[in-house]
């Protein structure tokens, strides 16, 4: 997939899944499936932790949720693994800042999307000068979902950013819920990224379904 237009990317980011093994109570196919018929927009494949696959394992497990996205037209991003993603031809890659310079990256990966964790302004900027096409802002709220998350930052992280003139779209992470969404929206996020929101949940589809609703109205409502 070629790197998309920033309008477009606004609309992929608006109900944003990431997923790996070990955030799943059943076959990750299976929630997978249920989230991409709730609304989900974009999935992230993010394959970390403890006892997180590897290897051919790994593979094969990208490999059978790249086919389900592929299925039903969701951009397939692959978390930090850029030798994955360009093995399996996915739609892009993300990585934080632990994972590796994002120009370098850039160059790998040609123009398949990037996108770049950011948790405060500098990251940002740097984010956006090395071509990151979206930034992941974040934590927002308090998390359980990843084992090295930051100190959540509140919404007031992405009204900086865009008074600093952060334009491209941003996508806010970190302890979302239908209940909160309108609040990050308001800041100026273009849409929501959550992992136990929707993997944990007891219907991913009715989970991933509340969120889309939940942003559509945000979005109907700032543009008031």
């Amino acid at each position: 997939m070629a790197r998309i237009a920033s309008e477009a990317m606004r609309e992929q980011l608006e109900v944003y899944f990431i997923m790996g093994s070990v955030n799943c109570a059943k076959p990750p196919a299976e929630i997978l499936a249920e989230a991409i018929a709730g609304g989900i927009t974009l999935f992230q494949f993010r394959e970390k932790g403890s006892g997180a696959l590897v290897g051919e394992q790994k593979y094969e497990l990208a490999k059978q949720l790249q086919h389900i996205c592929q299925e039903h037209g969701i951009p397939f991003i692959v978390n930090d693994d850029v030798e994955l993603a360009l093995a399996l031809d996915a739609d892009g890659v993300h990585i934080g800042q632990e994972d590796g310079d994002a120009r370098i990256v850039r160059e790998k990966i040609g123009d398949k999307i990037l996108g770049v964790s950011a948790h405060n302004l500098q990251e940002a900027l740097a984010a956006v000068a090395a071509g990151a096409d979206y930034i992941g802002v974040g934590p927002i709220y308090p998390t359980k979902s990843k084992e090295d998350a930051k100190k959540a930052q509140g919404p007031g992280i992405i009204r900086l950013l865009r008074r600093h003139g952060i334009a491209i779209p941003l996508v806010a992470i970190g302890g979302i819920t239908a209940g909160n969404v309108g609040e990050v929206i308001a800041a100026g996020a273009d849409g929501v990224s959550v992992i136990s929101a929707i993997a944990s949940a007891p219907s991913p589809a009715v989970a991933a379904r509340q969120l889309a609703q939940a942003v559509h109205l945000s979005k109907k409502g700032a543009q008031k």
